[in-house]
């Protein structure tokens, strides 16, 4: 194999793998941003919760568990 026909090969296999990394790049961002407006929207209910919620009640994180 000559000089340039390597060249030519490697050349070839790093824009594969260029190509698939883009498409990993892409998917990702596609669930980032799929997460991020469901973390949104569980600030926004947990918010609304919390305001509806019994003023006189106690936070479930600041409760003692039964077997204390």
């Amino acid at each position: 194999m000559d000089r340039t026909a390597e060249l030519e090969e490697k050349v070839a296999h790093l824009e594969r793998v260029t190509e698939d990394l883009s498409a990993v790049i892409a998917r990702q961002d596609r669930e980032l941003s799929k997460l991020a407006a469901r973390v949104e929207m569980l600030m926004r209910r947990e918010a609304e919760r919390e305001a509806d919620g019994d003023a006189g009640s106690v936070p479930l994180a600041d409760q003692r568990p039964p077997h204390w």
